[in-house]
């Protein structure tokens, strides 16, 4: 703990790290980082909805032990910006609505049950498990009563409060914007941006060469005596 004017107990430190890594595999990484520059890409218009990664959330001032660190998470109401850590109490109280975890080989069926507990106390609406080596997905939603349901088809289904669509193609998973638009990875988006850049040159290339046909036709009929139109 941090040391604070004599007389005075110690200020709590909250941790940003625990020293585990983000992800333990290539797969797991891959998922966790297209789902964060996805929602983080369709909301960025919005200066009210913060996405974050693999960041700490601390729920309770003056306790640093109750805390999860989502693989992903979307706050509404409250502004982008960098953070050690997402302390609630500090961000007018509001809690993550939507949380995704992307599971690993070592997950436990334990830590899945206390996280589960975890955001179904501390006030999350919409939370999402994807397996990626069973090609498994799964949706909680907070019902009228105040806990998490689970959603019993997956498949198309639409999330309320980020309207994006879920598929599973061949057990890999699949998110569409409400515009059809789907996420993509780095890699893809790179990709996707080098064929554009391919087509805007020859598009170009050929109004070059089209115009440069109409300016030697010009160039002949004058030759000719004939005035070109």
């Amino acid at each position: 703990m941090a040391l604070t004017q004599a007389g005075t107990k110690p200020a709590v430190e909250y941790p940003s790290t625990d020293g585990e890594p983000m992800a333990q595999n290539t797969k797991q990484y891959r998922y966790i980082t297209t789902l964060q520059g996805g929602l983080a890409a369709m909301f960025r218009d919005r200066p009210d909805v913060f996405v974050a990664g693999d960041l700490f959330w601390y729920p309770i001032e003056g306790d640093n032990k109750t805390r999860v660190a989502p693989d992903v998470m979307v706050v509404f109401g409250r502004p982008k910006g960098d953070r050690d850590s997402y302390r609630q109490w500090e961000e007018d109280n509001i809690a993550p609505q939507v949380v995704f975890e992307i599971l690993s080989p070592s997950n436990t069926l334990t830590e899945l049950l206390d996280k589960s507990l975890f955001y179904e106390r501390y006030g999350v609406q919409e939370y999402y498990i994807y397996d990626p080596d069973a090609g498994e997905l799964y949706g909680f939603v907070r019902d009228e009563s105040g806990h998490l349901r689970r959603v019993a088809e997956m498949r198309g289904w639409v999330s309320p409060l980020l309207g994006v669509r879920f598929e599973l193609e061949g057990g890999e998973l699949v998110v569409f914007r409400s515009d059809g638009e789907r996420f993509v990875g780095y890699e893809e988006l790179v990709a996707a941006l080098e064929r554009e850049r391919a087509r805007a040159a020859q598009e170009r290339l050929l109004r070059e060469q089209e115009q440069q046909r109409a300016e030697r036709l010009a160039q002949r009929l004058r030759e000719l005596g004939v005035e070109p139109e």
